[in-house]
């Protein structure tokens, strides 16, 4: 599981929920990072891909977050970012020069896979109901949004069949 230190078997629901506005930034600052490569790459329809991503990320990291003041006011956060890594972020090496829109959605899909085994393999430790609640929730959207990127998929024709490779420069002698 990718956590560090995370006790879920005495996880709050405070805390869940701080986990779970992590995840989210994680992916959002992620998709970002992705766009803005797409752009120096001269790839738009990837980088717009993955701009929509971010922003479903960063509504449902609002969401969350309206959800926790409702719950929790301001009382400050008892876990930080250290205690995840690439919970839902695509891969670090997802993202290529002269990526298909079709790539883009094929690493977005394999992050919302990611994220769902992640709560999957949480759920049977947790002890707190309203926190088994939480995650239970977060796996089922994990599926939906899955499901939204196999949509989205389906619309796209196949990609050209170049591979990246077809892109690299020869050696230049010097």
């Amino acid at each position: 599981m990718p956590s560090k230190g995370i006790d879920f078997a005495n996880l709050s629901l405070m805390d869940a929920l701080d986990l779970a506005i992590l995840v989210e930034d994680e992916a959002l600052v992620r998709y970002e990072d992705f766009a803005a490569q797409m752009d120096q790459h001269r790839t738009p329809d990837a980088a717009k891909f993955f701009r929509y991503m971010a922003e479903n990320e960063a509504k449902h990291g609002e969401q969350l977050a309206v959800r926790r003041a409702e719950l929790f006011g301001s009382a400050p956060p008892t876990v930080s970012r250290a205690l995840i890594f690439d919970i839902e972020a695509p891969d670090f090496d997802a993202a290529r020069a002269f990526m298909s829109p079709r790539q883009a959605m094929q690493a977005a899909l394999a992050s919302e896979v990611k994220a769902h085994a992640f709560f999957v393999a949480a759920l049977p430790v947790l002890k707190n109901a309203e926190v088994k609640a939480l995650f239970e929730e977060l796996r089922d959207e994990e599926i939906l949004h899955q499901d939204l990127v196999k949509v989205e998929l389906a619309k796209l024709p196949p990609d050209s069949g170049l591979s990246d490779d077809d892109f690299v420069d020869e050696p230049a002698a010097q």
